[in-house]
């Protein structure tokens, strides 16, 4: 079931990271009339969708189960990245790139509320971690996967083939996942539950805010990376587009086998009998401090510089990724609380992606430079270290509205 939750997870990443490299390919662009400012506009409009429905596709999936509400979603998904080789105006992109937000929002409320309820905490970290390896190595494998469509074919083909294979997914997932529908009781349980726990309780903790501004800040610079890196290696580092596809899956494959090794690392700490929240935060702050190195590639006087840089921050991210979503989402959260707060963790999340792809355009054209947007992700990662210093404490969790037995029952 994790396997194909994190495969799962690796294709929406394909999907949602496809625009990307179309964005860097002069033809696509000179097709749709595409200034800078349409370019980020364009990429930040999954975003914006995606954010609004996480908490109510994390409802969802609490109250009907994983396996039906992520089949339907999935496909539709699938379908509408394919309609977007066949569309002839930028306002068709948006809608889709929309759509396609909406769709996708079930896939990490559902994930989490599963790995949650399947591994202790000592198991948490490389759960998470792996998890997360989907999302990183799907701009891993998209990002070259997706130039070399469009420079073997077009990027109408790009669109066709990934919306097409990645439906594949679909036939281990019906055949092989149980059907995990609640019961009557059950359904009536969650209801009550989103009534009693309330965003008001939630909100109200400090750990919570903690979470979210961790969370946009890790974003800003991940979804910089998807939505601008190619371009970037392109326009101002000269790289063709199949080599910045290839420059992308390093840097992606990077962050994907760090997270990996940083949530098993934390996890035998913590099982040697470490306290499990400062071992977490060692590990999310060493992550946030060594990223700030991208700034480093935006001066770099030479292209191989710059890429190492570019390749070198974001892998230490990795340190970051996995600790980061367990702390925020499982560790310091009761169990009965992990779908809503994860809802409310993704809006964080999606606010960085819809931010940072429309920021960053605006930098862009306002500097004539991708200078300035790197400074503005050293600032951010700057803030995320800062948060996980004064934010994450067991003392500031968030509090359970009714009684514990009560809560265990439902």
């Amino acid at each position: 079931m994790l396997a194909l939750l994190t495969l799962g997870v690796l294709i929406s990443y394909v999907d949602r990271t496809s625009i990307s490299s179309a964005l860097a390919d002069p033809s696509f662009v000179q097709y749709f009339q595409l200034t800078s400012l349409d370019r980020g506009w364009l990429n930040s409009a999954f975003f914006w969708s995606y954010g609004l429905f996480q908490v109510p596709m994390g409802w969802v999936a609490d109250r009907y189960g994983v396996k039906w509400p992520y089949a339907v979603s999935f496909g539709s998904w699938c379908i509408f990245t394919l309609l977007l080789g066949a569309v002839h105006a930028l306002e068709s992109l948006i809608a889709l790139r929309l759509l396609i937000g909406v769709s996708e929002a079930i896939v990490v409320p559902a994930s989490y509320r599963w790995i949650r309820n399947n591994f202790d905490e000592s198991r948490l970290g490389l759960a998470a971690g792996l998890l997360a390896m989907g999302n990183k190595l799907g701009p891993a494998i998209g990002a070259p996967v997706a130039a070399l469509l469009i420079v073997s074919y077009s990027w109408k083909v790009m669109f066709i083939a990934t919306g097409l294979v990645g439906m594949l997914w679909l036939i281990p997932w019906l055949l092989t996942v149980s059907n995990d529908f609640p019961s009557k009781s059950e359904r009536s349980n969650v209801t009550g539950r989103a009534r009693t726990v309330g965003l008001h309780s939630i909100l109200s903790s400090p750990v919570i805010w903690g979470g979210l501004i961790t969370n946009f800040c890790y974003g800003y610079f991940a979804f910089y990376c998807m939505t601008w890196m190619p371009a970037y290696l392109v326009e101002q580092r000269g790289l063709s587009i199949s080599k910045s596809g290839l420059y992308t899956f390093f840097s992606f494959a990077g962050i994907a086998v760090v997270a990996v090794l940083a949530g098993w690392a934390a996890d035998r700490i913590i099982a040697r009998g470490y306290n499990a929240v400062r071992v977490r935060k060692v590990f999310v702050i060493s992550g946030f401090t060594l990223a700030g190195t991208v700034l480093l590639g935006a001066y770099a006087p030479t292209q191989n510089m710059a890429l190492f840089w570019n390749t070198f921050s974001l892998s230490c991210l990795g340190l970051t990724t996995a600790n980061n979503l367990v702390l925020s989402r499982m560790t310091l959260i009761p169990k009965q609380m992990v779908g809503l707060v994860t809802g409310v963790q993704q809006l964080a999340t999606s606010l960085a992606g819809g931010v940072t792809a429309g920021l960053s355009g605006w930098l862009l054209q306002t500097s004539g430079s991708y200078d300035l947007p790197m400074k503005v992700i050293l600032a951010f990662l700057l803030i995320g270290a800062a948060a996980t210093i004064v934010l994450y404490r067991p003392e500031w969790a968030p509090k359970n509205s009714e009684p514990l037995g009560q809560l265990h029952n439902a």
